[in-house]
């Protein structure tokens, strides 16, 4: 089988790389004609493929497709998921996208659209849906009883080593369009696709006076059944932290309370050489799952998940979220 890389702007994508490497069934090729118009200092390209063992790397997305891929994984700038999701699914390359699915609902939409005109599956990056943790979380489900709240946390630090992600025009937004899909999507999952009624949210530019666009947002979220849920995703993560951030879930329930941190694997302790504490960090995350599910798809000619359409819902609170900061009332 044959998997395409288009675009490496994502910090994900390198990861993409090395373990799609390691599918013993799957040629992989990498287009990044991009890279050169990238800041100074910002990876990207064939000789950054190359480094990564990447051995086919084409110099356009047009060579790259006209190899023939049996299915893509978008990797660019938000704004340009679009364009090359309607490229790819125009050569018959079925289509996994990273989140967010798109800038505008309007751009999610026409990718569907896209890639049903051309019978091929979209499918969107939510990692966190296959974790152990997430996993975990699922089977507990049963135990809480009716579900009354929820209440998330996607934090991180402000993203410097990629520029983009703080443009309002590439990235589409700041916090809250970043750190708000992971957590939208796995209450989708707990609410089998249940939309909220209404979406209240707060944005500022507190940890970052400076930045372009907003680097903390608080989201809340009323379901049917009443179900209530909030969604902090700001970027407020010191740089010297010992991770980028983190995860977390907690369900609460008419007969229980359960919690998710997806990414708590990790041995705590203290390194006297350099007087400072230690974290060691273990587990495989959900990153190698999700691409298995991807490439199994496509062999088993089977929708996988999460599909465009659940990438469309958790789009639709990011767009229901930015109206509401506008407004200062629920969307």
């Amino acid at each position: 089988m044959r998997i395409g890389v288009m675009s490496l702007a994502h910090l994900h994508a390198v990861g993409y790389v090395g373990l799609l490497s390691g599918f013993a069934d799957v040629e992989l090729a990498v287009a990044d004609p991009d890279a050169a118009q990238r800041p100074p200092g910002e990876s990207g390209g064939r000789a950054f493929a190359e480094r990564l063992g990447v051995t086919r790397y084409f110099d356009s997305y047009a060579d790259l497709l006209d190899w023939g891929p049996d299915g893509v994984v978008i990797c660019s700038e938000n704004s340009r998921h679009r364009e090359l999701t309607e490229l790819a699914a125009a050569a018959g390359a079925h289509v996994l996208c990273e989140k967010p699915m798109a800038t505008t609902v309007a751009d999610g939409e026409a990718m569907l659209a896209a890639c049903a005109a051309a019978g091929v599956h979209l499918m969107i990056a939510y990692p966190v849906r296959f974790s152990r943790q997430f996993r975990a979380l699922q089977a507990a489900l049963p135990a809480l009883g009716r579900l009354v709240a929820a209440a998330g946390t996607n934090n991180g630090v402000l993203p410097t080593a990629r520029a983009w992600f703080a443009d309002p025009v590439l990235a589409g937004g700041g916090a809250v369009m970043d750190h708000t899909v992971h957590l939208a999507d796995l209450l989708d999952v707990v609410l089998d696709g249940a939309e909220p009624e209404s979406v209240h949210a707060v944005a500022n530019k507190m940890i970052n006076a400076t930045a372009r666009v907003e680097t903390g947002g608080q989201i809340s979220l009323r379901y049917p059944g009443g179900v209530i849920a909030t969604i902090d995703c700001s970027w407020s993560v010191p740089e010297h932290y010992p991770t980028w951030g983190g995860l977390t879930m907690r369900l609460v329930g008419e007969d229980g309370i359960a919690d998710m941190d997806a990414f708590a694997q990790a041995v705590l302790g203290f390194r006297e050489s350099t007087r400072s504490p230690l974290r060691l960090d273990y587990g495989t995350g959900g990153d190698g799952a999700m691409l298995a599910e991807f490439v199994s798809a496509i062999r088993e000619g089977r929708r996988p998940q999460p599909d465009g359409e659940s990438g469309l819902r958790s789009l639709r609170v990011v767009a229901r979220a930015y109206e509401s900061v506008r407004t200062g009332a629920p969307a």
